[in-house]
């Protein structure tokens, strides 16, 4: 009798895989396994199976059953070598060089991922999850996060096992379509456009700048972004609301405002942290029934439905307590506070000072503006307040910017919910299509001129044109102003020290001339 897999094929073989004689050669292949792994669950399983109440041979307790996979996988996929057989008989056994832990070995997890048995674990595996919650994917391939745009799995450079040791490339095998190409680079293309729509986003205010809430210190602190990986049901924990020590909490604290509303950060609020600190509340509550404690500073419930579900939830028990956190500690003062988290706060509603102790805290951490806002505004010539960008108006261009051809929506114009900025990209694409579908684009009439007799060459005005209007021909030796950026200000006219620029509509005759028309019925 022979395997299958091993006989070449022909035309009229028949393959017998579950035949009277089969069966009885598995049964006692299964009896030598657990002569050797007596009490590995994959086997007991097999042997309950086949009918087998007590091996002939004994159970042996080892948990190796010496297939080879993860020598295999170890160094025909990953290439790093590190696992070998040593021994020879009963002393034959899987393990690393000498015994001793090898610097070769990358920690992918591949052996421990093919081990038929589960000879091999990854250590610290609940760590692993807890650190996964930040970082999202657990693979080096994956979908960045579920509302990704293109929704498109992407390769991690940093835990790839190819750029790691140069094999593997796995994924690239098993592909249909031969998507895969790792040595793909990043490419910089120069596309001509008419109008560009900024929607740069934010990014979420770092509680660590704030030591006293114990982030990073405490592996039950979390911040919002952190909670809502635990709730998805594709995040680590799938979906589950679990402490470090894997067990549910039956108390949490939520902290309002990390970041926003505080002189020592951002002064601004960022509009959306109340709500996700309330929907929060509501999963605690129906995932784990736990006592839920929110800490605010006042409840800003300001859309459709907003205040009737802020109302729901004080009907379903979750406490509010009026009053910016001061610290989170592990130091207990009584016994109830032993093992536990106690948050401190002054309650401004009944006059004193509170700790509460709960199992997480979790931060509902702001909006800050992106790293390279203040670049980008300065590429496309527009302005910046508090790190966002500026519109044209607050309330009569809210999307344009000072500079014609390019709108802002989202968050990168301020914080703001996800129905605002829907609504704002929506008009910021509208106003673009509108310029398409006029196919011509109106410039500002009431522009400077530079009188180039008059210039002098000094550049003044070359810095303080806040729009990069004015540029200088360094053959000519004078300042030149582009017609179709300048919005006709007088900045420049009223700095230059020739007189050279003056502003068109705006002259000095035509001034005079208006104040004598203004003056004519007076004088009369």
């Amino acid at each position: 009798m022979v395997t299958a897999c091993n006989y070449p094929a022909t035309n009229g073989i028949e393959v017998l895989t579950n035949s009277d004689r089969v069966r009885r050669d598995r049964k006692l292949i299964i009896e030598w396994l657990m002569s050797r792994c007596g009490h590995v669950p994959v086997l007991e399983q097999l042997a309950k199976d086949y009918g087998i109440v007590e091996p002939r041979f004994g159970r042996g307790d080892d948990d190796c059953i010496l297939c080879g996979l993860c020598v295999r996988v170890c160094s025909d996929v990953v290439g790093a070598n590190v696992l070998g057989f040593f021994g020879r008989g009963t002393t034959r056994e899987v393990s690393t060089a000498y015994g001793e832990t090898s610097p070769q070995c990358i920690a992918c997890g591949a052996c421990a991922y093919v081990c038929p048995t589960g000879a091999i674990r990854i250590e610290n595996d609940s760590e692993l999850v807890r650190q996964a919650l930040p970082l999202g994917p657990l693979t080096p391939v994956a979908i960045p996060f579920m509302q990704a745009v293109p929704h498109k799995p992407v390769i991690d450079h940093d835990s790839c096992i190819h750029f790691k040791t140069g094999e593997c490339k796995v994924c690239e095998k098993v592909c249909e379509v031969k998507a895969i190409d790792h040595q793909q680079t990043d490419q910089v293309e120069e596309i001509d456009v008419g109008a560009v729509i900024l929607a740069t986003g934010f990014k979420p205010s770092d509680p660590k700048s704030i030591p006293e809430y114990g982030y990073g210190r405490f592996k039950d602190v979390l911040t919002g972004l952190e909670f809502e990986r635990m709730n998805s049901a594709s995040g680590p924990t799938g979906g589950k609301i679990l402490l470090a020590n894997t067990k549910e909490p039956k108390q949490v604290g939520i902290i309002h405002c990390v970041g926003s509303r505080d002189e020592r950060h951002n002064k601004y609020c960022s509009r959306v942290c109340c709500m996700y600190a309330l929907k929060f509340a509501h999963l605690i509550k129906e995932k784990t029934g736990a006592e839920v404690y929110n800490f605010y500073i006042d409840m800003r419930c300001f859309g459709k439905g907003y205040e009737e579900f802020y109302h729901r939830l004080l009907e379903e028990g979750v406490r509010f307590i009026r009053g910016r956190a001061a610290s989170v500690t592990d130091f207990p003062l009584n016994e109830k506070e032993v093992g536990k988290l106690v948050i401190r706060v002054e309650d401004t509603l009944v006059g004193q000072v509170r700790r509460i102790p709960v199992d997480m805290v979790v931060l509902a951490t702001g909006l800050s503006p992106a790293d390279d806002a203040a670049q980008l505004a300065r590429t496309f010539h527009i302005s910046c307040g508090n790190g966002f960008f500026m519109e044209r108006h607050p309330k009569l261009a809210p999307v344009s910017t000072a500079t014609d051809g390019i709108f802002i929506a989202g968050a990168c114009q301020g914080p703001k919910d996800i129905p605002d900025t829907v609504a704002q990209a929506s008009a910021a694409a509208s106003l673009v299509q509108s310029l398409m579908a006029k196919g011509e684009i109106e410039v500002e009439s009431a522009t400077s001129v530079v009188d180039a007799e008059k210039c002098a060459g000094c550049r003044i005005c070359n810095t303080l044109c806040s729009l990069s209007a004015i540029s200088f021909d360094e053959e000519k030796k004078i300042s030149v102003i582009n017609d179709v950026l300048c919005k006709g200000c007088g900045t420049c006219a009223a700095a230059c020290p020739s007189a050279a620029i003056t502003a068109r509509h705006f002259t000095d005759e035509q001034l005079f001339a208006e104040i004598e028309g203004v003056l004519y019925d007076v004088r009369a």
